[in-house]
């Protein structure tokens, strides 16, 4: 199939450690897009290639792809799969463009700027700064942190690979999960609980500290289905108190760390909860647990009720923001 568009199209791409999105924009807009398994391929660039023999387009004016994992000097080594990629190692599939590798969240990030108000779900109201620095925080197979700073005229994006920073229990209780989760792991990162993976071994905590047998429907569900998606379903519905438990308790350690990361980076701008786990919770972050397990910073518990929380909806803002990137590379 031979797509049209009236110019030649940008190729974005959002990287994960489950899934590749790829997509054909043209003037801000997602024309034509695909979903791949990530760990079916060798490399990026084989993916790459697929898609643009599935989608054909012509040589794209230019490409960035937004990569789960730290990207330094054009080279991404990605967190969650056996991959490198380099920023110049896609001339053979796409021809001399310019190719830009950016992190996940980087592309998130610059994604907000072009998202319409339908993007998002309000958690907080707050009071936005227009100018003020905002932060993204993201859970989903891994566990993503990036901030905007104001440069004068717009906001510019800035990576980080905070999610891999330390695990900080608030109470006894999550320094029990933090001894659950060592015992597994050593070093236990803020990724060890909130990300797919995470919110499963937070239901096997939950199933050990209150020494309740597990009932045999749930056991059989947990087996054959995702089982962070049956751990959450769920929890949502009722059916299991062991797996409403576990989704409160990652709801509030979500919550907890959001609000570190808005005093780390000063977020008067805005905190925006992204990942593809928030928008499949979104009860759980919106009955409150999440809200106040945010606010509760001592004395800075009022600047905290000041930064506006939104949950981004959109699963395009990723692949809208690497197109903006890319344009960006353009010479």
């Amino acid at each position: 199939m031979s797509l049209a568009v009236t110019t030649r199209p940008v190729l974005a791409g959002d990287i994960g450690g489950t899934k590749t999105a790829l997509a054909w924009v043209d003037g801000g807009v997602v024309v034509e897009s695909r979903i791949y398994k990530s760990a079916d391929y060798a490399s990026l660039a084989e993916i790459v290639r697929a898609f643009v023999t599935a989608v054909p387009a012509g040589p794209p004016r230019a490409a960035c792809f937004g990569v789960a994992g730290p990207v330094v000097g054009g080279v991404a080594r990605t967190t969650n799969l056996p991959w490198t990629i380099e920023s110049a190692g896609f001339g053979e599939v796409l021809g001399d463009v310019p190719v830009r590798l950016i992190n996940d969240l980087e592309a998130v990030a610059y994604g907000l700027g072009v998202a319409g108000d339908d993007a998002f779900v309000t958690v907080n109201p707050g009071a936005t700064d227009a100018t003020g620095n905002r932060a993204i925080i993201a859970a989903g197979t891994g566990l993503g942190q990036a901030g905007l700073y104001w440069d004068g005229r717009t906001h510019r994006p800035f990576a980080s690979e905070g999610g891999h920073a330390s695990f900080a229990a608030r109470n006894s209780r999550e320094a029990g999960l933090w001894q659950f989760l060592a015992a597994d792991h050593g070093h236990v990162s803020s990724e060890r609980v909130l990300s797919g993976r995470g919110l499963f071994d937070v239901y096997r905590f939950v199933r050990q500290e209150q020494g309740q047998d597990e009932p045999s429907w749930l056991s059989a569900r947990l087996e054959t289905e995702h089982p962070s998606a049956v751990v959450s379903a769920c929890g949502l519905d009722g059916s299991s108190p062991l797996c409403r438990e576990a989704l409160r308790l990652f709801a509030r350690i979500y919550g907890a760390a959001a609000g570190n990361l808005a005093l780390t980076v000063l977020a008067t701008g805005g905190v925006f909860v992204g990942g593809g786990i928030a928008p499949r919770i979104m009860p759980a972050l919106t009955d409150g647990v999440f809200l106040e397990a945010f606010l509760d910073k001592g004395r800075m518990r009022p600047l905290l009720e000041s930064m506006a929380v939104r949950v981004i909806l959109s699963p395009a803002i990723a692949l809208l923001g690497a197109a903006h990137a890319a344009e960006e590379a353009r010479p």
